[in-house]
């Protein structure tokens, strides 16, 4: 009896006949690979730049939180500072001006190392971007736009500033009409 098992029939191949030293698959030409391996290198260059530029904007995002966290907490040192500076301006020559001083100098320190400076003294060029005018004087002991009084020290850490300085700024004197 005739077996009808695919097996016992003849196999039939869509392909061409294996070259020898050629493997037994669809023959593609090599173009065609060339220019697939070409858009694959494509893809995978981009996706290295991506990847970096990703890291690159992580490690950025970071830094800056961690920059701004770090200001809030100095920002409320700086009422500690600003507490000091009032009671150095309201104690008489003594002992406890010398404590506070030294308490005072402490501080500063602290700040240095962190990188904070005081900004604000008087006789510097009023600078908008550094200074908060909260007063102006007409004078003619100072020159016009210069800091004439401090009245709450600003800080800066680099190049950021943390509080501008709230100053009082000279102005030339008005002619009496």
């Amino acid at each position: 009896m005739p077996s009808s098992r695919a097996s016992d029939q003849p196999q039939q191949h869509d392909h061409a006949p294996e070259q020898p030293g050629q493997p037994a698959q669809a023959q593609v030409p090599e173009r065609d690979l060339s220019a697939e391996l070409a858009k694959m290198e494509d893809r995978f260059k981009r996706a290295v730049a991506d990847l970096d530029n990703y890291r690159k904007r992580a490690a950025r995002d970071i830094e800056r939180l961690s920059d701004e966290r770090s200001d809030r907490v100095l920002l409320d040192w700086l009422e500690v500072v600003d507490a000091l500076d009032r009671a150095m301006a309201q104690t008489p020559d003594g002992p406890l001006r010398e404590g506070l001083q030294a308490v005072v100098e402490q501080v500063e320190a602290i700040l240095a190392r962190q990188g904070i400076r005081r900004i604000g003294q008087p006789g510097e060029p009023f600078d908008p971007s550094r200074h908060e005018a909260v007063e102006v004087r007409e004078t003619d002991e100072a020159p016009a736009r210069s800091v004439i009084a401090v009245l709450r020290s600003g800080f800066a850490r680099g190049d950021r500033m943390l509080r501008p300085a709230q100053v009082v700024v000279a102005r030339e004197p008005q002619p009496q009409t």
